[in-house]
């Protein structure tokens, strides 16, 4: 005989003062608690990597200037490698778009390509294309 055999076949107890729960509210009273609302998302943050902004050297520098002026000259499309710094956090990543430039506008130090895209010209790394294959500086 076990300890529970007196209760177990009893019919449950409906309370005739209360109404019952919704299901939602019962199942609320399960949810996992969180304390430290928005931890996950700081870990996750932390550990994200960035890269450091790159120095290009006088050279690096006349050659791209060279690429940029080819590309305007010639109207080709080019992909341009720039690095976009993180909003959150020290450094930032490296992105790629692929256009034809169509003007410089150096008062805001901006490369304007012919889709409306622009990149901060202190933050392009490298201008490649079909045109530049057999150029050399």
């Amino acid at each position: 005989m076990s300890r529970y055999d007196d209760i177990i076949n009893l019919p449950h107890h409906v309370s005739k003062t209360r109404i019952p729960m919704s299901m939602e509210n019962r199942a609320a009273q399960f949810a996992p608690f969180a304390a430290l609302t928005g931890h996950d998302v700081a870990i996750a943050e932390m550990g994200r990597f960035t890269f450091e902004k790159p120095k290009p050297s006088s050279e690096e520098l006349k050659w791209l200037s060279f690429r940029l002026e080819c590309a305007i000259k010639r109207n080709a499309e080019v992909i341009i490698t720039y690095f976009q710094p993180d909003v959150f956090k020290h450094g930032g990543d490296y992105h790629k778009v692929i256009g034809k430039v169509k003007s410089i506008d150096e008062m805001d130090g901006l490369l304007i390509l012919s889709d409306k895209q622009s990149v901060r010209l202190d933050n392009i790394i490298s201008i490649e294309g079909e045109i530049f294959d057999n150029v050399e500086l």
